[in-house]
């Protein structure tokens, strides 16, 4: 087996980079591209994805079978094995959402010049948990510790797009009470139920024809945008980051001075924050191609 020089992994202290196992590069490879096809793929689809003749690729799936990182479908196809989803299991119960997202946080507002907040769903309804301010921080009433509208913000409308129905309308239900919260009458059509009436025997209330299309046209762009709202001349961009179920772990937003904010969903902003929720998605085990 032929050795060779990595230059990426190093040791804590060491100047020369480790030795590494140029065969299991290439077994690496095709590990890769059966990540970024996000399907069982066959041998001549996997080879092709990573490069090299099925006859090279071959031997690699033979002792990836083995170890159980792949396994095969009834078709042949290669897919995860047990081994490769104890890992993932393993990595997916150390991450934490929040101190994963530090670094794209404090990246966005590096590379778009605008304030970036980042918001969890906590007791009270989503709640800015870290405020990114830019160089010129904008004067908003917006802090660590606010929970926003699930109605007339765009960070509150994210999280309304993806959580479940129940717990919706259970939120909405006391959204008076947060950051521009709206009234029942805003959101619920016709006479609106508190959440303590709402149970598994009654219907949950109906949400209003533009709210709900709001939050389907959400959920269709995977980005939502507030113009002036609740703030003047303050326009938010906002965008989720899922888990591994698809459930709705956090939100990213940018902020910025209307006149010189790019608010368009097509934009350089949006697709900026687009990228870096996709990126924090991804690590947490959402994999959009196969859910698709």
């Amino acid at each position: 087996m032929t050795d060779s020089l990595d230059t990426s992994p190093r040791t804590s202290g060491d100047a020369k980079p480790q030795r590494g196992i140029q065969s299991l590069d290439s077994t690496g490879e095709l590990l890769a591209a059966l990540v970024a096809a996000a399907r069982p793929l066959n041998l001549r689809d996997l080879a092709a994805a990573a490069g090299m003749p099925p006859a090279k690729a071959f031997p690699h799936l033979v002792s990836l079978l083995k170890i159980g990182l792949l396994n095969r479908d009834a078709a042949g196809c290669f897919e995860a094995g047990p081994l490769a989803l104890e890992l993932g299991l393993i990595g997916l119960q150390r991450l934490s959402p929040t101190r994963e997202a530090e670094p794209e946080v404090v990246e966005l507002a590096a590379s778009t010049g605008m304030s970036v907040a980042m918001a969890v769903l906590g007791p009270l309804g989503p709640t800015v948990v870290r405020l990114e301010e830019s160089a010129r921080p904008l004067h908003v009433s917006l802090r660590v510790g606010t929970v926003m509208s699930l109605a007339n913000t765009a960070i509150g409308r994210v999280f309304a797009a993806y959580v479940a129905d129940d717990v919706r309308a259970g939120l909405l239900a006391q959204d008076h009470l947060r950051l521009a919260g709206a009234d029942a009458a805003d959101v619920f059509a016709g006479k609106a139920k508190s959440a303590a009436a709402t149970d598994a025997a009654s219907a949950l209330p109906p949400l209003t024809k533009a709210y709900a299309q709001r939050l389907a046209q959400i959920r269709a762009d995977g980005i939502d945008t507030a113009l002036s709202r609740p703030v003047p001349g303050i326009n938010t961009l906002a965008a989720p980051v899922l888990d591994h179920t698809g459930s709705i772990c956090l939100v990213l937003a940018l902020m910025g001075p209307s006149g010189s904010f790019d608010s368009e969903l097509t934009g350089g902003p949006a697709q900026t924050l687009r990228a870096a929720t996709s990126r924090l998605s991804r690590r947490f085990g959402w994999m959009a191609a196969a859910a698709e």
